[in-house]
């Protein structure tokens, strides 16, 4: 899609002049720093919904930080996507991510927030602005709200948990799970099942997941995970199911492997 690489293009070079531009003060403040990724899942849900059905889904990343600002780039190959979503079979770079941030923390408050483009195939792109704050105690709870600002709009607020248990010297295991809320603005971007003239607005889906984190050197680590991701209303039930690739299904359990790595 020609958006999806204008947003390839601009973020690489935004990524570029980031670097460049963090490089200059290295010497004088601290060193930025960076990390690439690359997941190959069974599946890729968002936000409750099966994105895609009966393939492998590749997702590289590449992040950028530099005094708690950042930047990310994210996108997602479906190895056999699925027709009745996109139109079209058969492997497709289906989606590019454009994240730019900025987090810190206050004793014992975390917060952050940023600014999302999501390059899209089949629909239309987007924009998301969001804010999270956090506290750095027992399972890390996190709020975080989302507002698209863009084609869908509404509001995307999530509650967080995680914790990390250390199974041995190197290798840790972390437990996360969190609930959703959504909300559209109108009935035209997302209706309620049993009244089409009314917005949606409802607990919508909830996920678990386990990961472990296996060190394979000092910047480089893997990570096995799996994840299940479940709606939280009837309501949502409904929603999930219309916009999810195989339609009868609400909820979903997938996994795939993680390589981590610092630069």
């Amino acid at each position: 899609m020609n958006t999806t690489r204008t947003v390839t293009t601009l973020a690489a070079a935004t990524f570029l002049i980031f670097s460049t531009h963090v490089s200059a003060f290295a010497e004088e403040t601290d060193a930025p720093s960076g990390s690439m990724s690359v997941s190959l899942l069974s599946k890729y849900v968002w936000r409750g919904y099966e994105l895609s059905k009966d393939s492998i889904v590749v997702q590289p990343s590449i992040t950028g930080s530099y005094k708690g600002f950042g930047i990310n780039l994210w996108g997602n190959l479906d190895t056999d996507q699925d027709e009745d979503l996109f139109g079209e079979d058969g492997a497709n770079w289906n989606e590019t991510d454009l994240t730019l941030s900025y987090g810190g923390s206050a004793g014992m408050v975390t917060y952050g927030g940023g600014y999302i483009y999501y390059g899209l195939e089949g629909i239309d792109d987007t924009q998301e602005i969001y804010g999270s704050i956090g506290l750095d105690t027992l399972l890390a709870p996190t709020l975080t709200v989302y507002r698209d600002i863009d084609a869908y709009q509404g509001w995307y607020v999530t509650l967080a948990a995680s914790h990390s248990f250390q199974l041995s010297e190197s290798i840790s295991l972390i437990a996360a799970g969190q609930i959703a809320y959504l909300s559209a603005d109108d009935a035209e971007t997302l209706a309620e099942p049993d009244d089409p003239g009314s917005s949606y607005s409802d607990f919508h889906d909830g996920k678990l997941s386990l990961t472990l984190d296996i060190p394979i050197s000092e910047d480089i680590s893997l990570a096995p995970n799996i994840s299940y991701s479940f709606a939280l209303s009837d309501a949502a039930s409904d929603i999930i199911k219309a916009g999810s690739a195989g339609g009868d299904d609400d909820n979903f359990l997938f996994g795939g492997i993680s390589l981590n790595m610092a630069l």
